[in-house]
Formats: C-alpha cells, structure tokens, sequence
C-alpha cells in the first residue's frame, strides 16, 4: 500500500511541465557587417593623427627673423631703434632676414620705402643705394624759412628760386612764404624728400637742415645751382 503511493506521487510531479531555465533568451538575427564603413573611420583616424603630427612638427620649425617697426625710407638702414625680432614659421621660399644678421643688415639700404610692421626679406636691401631710372639724388642745405618744419624723408616738394634777401627774413616752418616771394614758377613741381638731418646734427651747422632730394636728372643743375647760392626754397606738396 505504501509503495503505490510513493508511486502516484512520483507520477503526480512527473506530469507538471518543466520550465524553460530563467538564463535562455530568444535568438537574434545576426549583426550586418559593413567593412567599407569600418574601413573608412580607421582612415579618417589615421589621417587626424598625421595632420597632428604635422602641426606638431612644423610648430617646431620656427626661426627669429627683423621685423620693422618704424618705417625705413628709401636709402635709409636698419637701426635698434626701427626692428624688433619676432618669430615665424620657416619657410625656404621666403628669404627672411634672420635676426642673428642684423648688424650686417646695417650696411646695406633700403630701395624703397619700408613700412612699419613689414618682415624684412632680403630683396628689400642693397649694398649700394639704387636710384630709379632718370633720377638723381641731389643734396642741399637750407636756412631757416626756406623749408616746412616738420618735413621729413619720404614727403614731396616743390623747389622754387627765390631771393637771398628774402628768404633769410622768413622765419622757420614758412617755406611756403619763402616760395612765394621769388615770384616765378617752380624749379621742381615734384621732387621727394630722400634723408633728412635737422639742425643740431652734429654732422650740419646749427639752425641748417641737410636735405637728400630725389629729382629728375634734367633739373639736377638748376637746382644745384639755386642751392649753392643759398636761393633755394621748398614747399610740401601732395604726390603725384
């Protein structure tokens, strides 16, 4: 008796369902794989790192070049007094001047004017000063009132003729009245103002200003003339 209960209850639990284990999940499809995508991301990441490294490297490649910080007029030099030193990328197409050669750059001039804020670059210099063609660099020496107080290299001038007499009774800084008592027309309507040393140089006697004019070669004589008989005069006027 006891042993065909033992057996109905072995058949009881034997006939409820077996559950499913609590870790199996429900099948997937399998992943698409997209090689060309994949491809492209490890490009994309290798070309960011070498556009890095080329920063990196080419951030390295700097030198100390003359940097203007006042401008130079034609003829002029460099001094401490008009260059800084600054840094740059090297570039071998650029013929910067390096700052390590800047005493050297002091003998040579400039052959044009050079404005401040400009790099200096080797085509920018001379050894010997360059005169355009069918120009000639003149130099004289004015009085007082025979010139503009504040001129100054690189302005223009208009050069008139005019009487001993009269130009010493001028006062400085009145050119312009200088020029207007000769009574005749202009030697020179456009001559540009090349150097300039002020009175109290100590290369010019005091109360004298040593002018560099740059004029056509034809008037040269003309005013070589008036500014050996001290009747020369000049005048700012606007370039032309």
């Amino acid at each position: 008796m006891k042993i065909r209960e033992r057996t109905g209850a072995g058949a009881g639990r034997a006939a409820v369902p077996a559950q499913a284990p609590v870790g199996d999940r429900l099948p997937t499809p399998p992943r698409e794989r997209k090689p060309a995508l994949a491809a492209l991301a490890v490009l994309l990441v290798l070309v960011g790192a070498l556009g890095a490294t080329m920063l990196v490297l080419r951030a390295g490649d700097r030198v100390e070049v003359v940097k203007v910080t006042a401008d130079i007029q034609a003829g002029e030099s460099i001094t401490d007094k008009n260059v800084t030193s600054v840094m740059v990328a090297e570039d071998p197409d650029i013929h910067y001047v390096e700052w390590s050669s800047r005493e050297v750059l002091k003998t040579f001039k400039a052959k044009s004017t050079i404005y401040a804020g400009s790099l200096a670059v080797g085509e920018m210099f001379a050894k010997e000063e360059q005169l355009p063609a069918g120009k000639a660099a003149l130099g004289v020496a004015l009085k007082e009132g025979q010139y503009p107080a504040d001129i100054k290299p690189g302005d223009h001038v208009a050069a008139y003729r005019v009487g001993a007499n009269n130009s010493s009774s001028s006062s400085s800084g009145s050119g312009d009245d200088a020029a207007a008592s000769s009574g005749g027309g202009a030697l020179v309507d456009d001559a540009q103002v090349y150097t300039v040393k002020k009175p109290g140089d100590s290369t010019i006697s005091t109360g004298t200003l040593s002018l560099t004019l740059l004029v056509d070669a034809d008037d040269a004589a003309a005013l070589a003339s008036a500014a050996s008989a001290g009747e020369l005069a000049v005048v700012r006027v606007p370039a032309k």
